[in-house]
């Protein structure tokens, strides 16, 4: 019964709430979009060297804390994914903090190892770090260089091929879309104007972010039409479209702009940090506990309810506290490009 239910959820646009696939290609094009975006507002380049230099230190700390707080956590035995991935039959679940807890290995793999390599041993998400670190020193340099040119497009197009099958893409995808809504001043107002063509392009949006992560057992699916399966390109292009819709239609950004979804995306960064951690510990141990005293689905509606709570007010001390160490160093990069200017 639970699988079925999971299974008829995955093969329905509602997969869109619950796809950690696709959701971290749109937060790779959403960070693309904004990283460029005062750039292409002012057209001061020294903006983008200052972004650039101030990016390490602005990612560092809650990644640094976050690490540390879990190889605690590790070491106290308070990870229960593997356990609970015999319950629930996820062999994914099972793949996560299998390593020996050492705060050495852990402060490396926050300060070098995720930033470079994508070393993820600690925090599985960390795996996405050198693209938002990296990548976003790609489009800054790319902006530096050509950001004022009018043949700029047709790098953007060689460039967009060369790192269409990384994770690059999400990231450099964004930027040529943050380009293009804010210099192509005609062309915007044209396709603003474009009602139907819009809510089309936002519908085929939700339809490729939605598509299951899976890959597989898509017959009598709305997916199953699609005779070849790119998850992750699906993911990539779902991503972009509904940005994109985002950003031409008044109705999503008023939706969006909804004080709650600002605050959450206030919150983003360090919930992407803290989330699994907060679920591979205290949700699985809740999920332990009531398994078998309960049905499947009530369990997992009440452990969804508390860790979604917890990982939000986690997030919030993470934004409150440990970020700011970050911006601490961005003024002070700040403060010595003033003093060379």
């Amino acid at each position: 019964m639970a699988e079925n239910l999971e299974i008829a959820i995955g093969g329905s646009p509602l997969n869109i709430l619950f796809s950690g696939n696709f959701a971290v290609r749109l937060f790779l094009v959403m960070s693309g979009y904004v990283l460029c975006l005062g750039y292409f507002k002012t057209r001061d380049k020294k903006r983008l060297v200052t972004s650039a230099c101030k990016r390490y230190i602005r990612l560092l700390p809650p990644i640094l804390v976050s690490n540390v707080l879990i190889c605690l956590l590790m070491l106290l035995g308070a990870f229960r994914n593997v356990a609970v991935s015999e319950l629930t039959g996820s062999p994914w679940l099972a793949g996560f903090n299998r390593c020996e807890p050492n705060f050495l290995d852990a402060v490396l793999e926050a300060v070098f190892g995720c930033f470079f390599v994508g070393t993820n041993q600690f925090n599985g998400v960390l795996w996405t770090i050198p693209f938002l670190f990296l990548g976003a020193l790609l489009v800054y340099a790319v902006a530096w260089l050509i950001g004022d040119k009018k043949w700029r497009y047709v790098v953007y197009v060689i460039i967009g091929a060369a790192v269409l099958m990384t994770d690059y893409a999400g990231i450099f995808l964004g930027f040529v879309l943050c380009d293009v809504i804010h210099t192509q001043g005609k062309f915007v107002e044209w396709v603003k104007k474009q009602k139907v063509l819009l809510w089309l392009v936002f519908i085929v949006g939700v339809y490729l972010s939605s598509y299951p992560s899976a890959g597989a057992h898509l017959e009598g699916t709305i997916y199953g039409i699609i005779p070849i399966v790119m998850v992750v390109p699906f993911h990539l292009v779902g991503a972009l479209l509904l940005v994109a819709a985002a950003v031409c239609l008044e109705p999503l950004q008023k939706f969006f702009g909804w004080k709650g979804f600002v605050k959450l995306g206030d919150i983003s960064y360090s919930l992407y940090l803290v989330h699994f951690p907060v679920i591979a510990t205290l949700g699985c141990w809740l999920f332990e506990m009531m398994y078998g005293k309960m049905s499947y689905h009530l369990a997992v509606v009440l452990v969804f309810a508390v860790t979604t709570v917890v990982t939000l007010g986690v997030s919030v001390v993470f934004k409150n506290y440990i970020e700011p160490l970050g911006k601490k160093g961005e003024l002070y990069v700040e403060s010595k490009f003033a003093k060379s200017k």
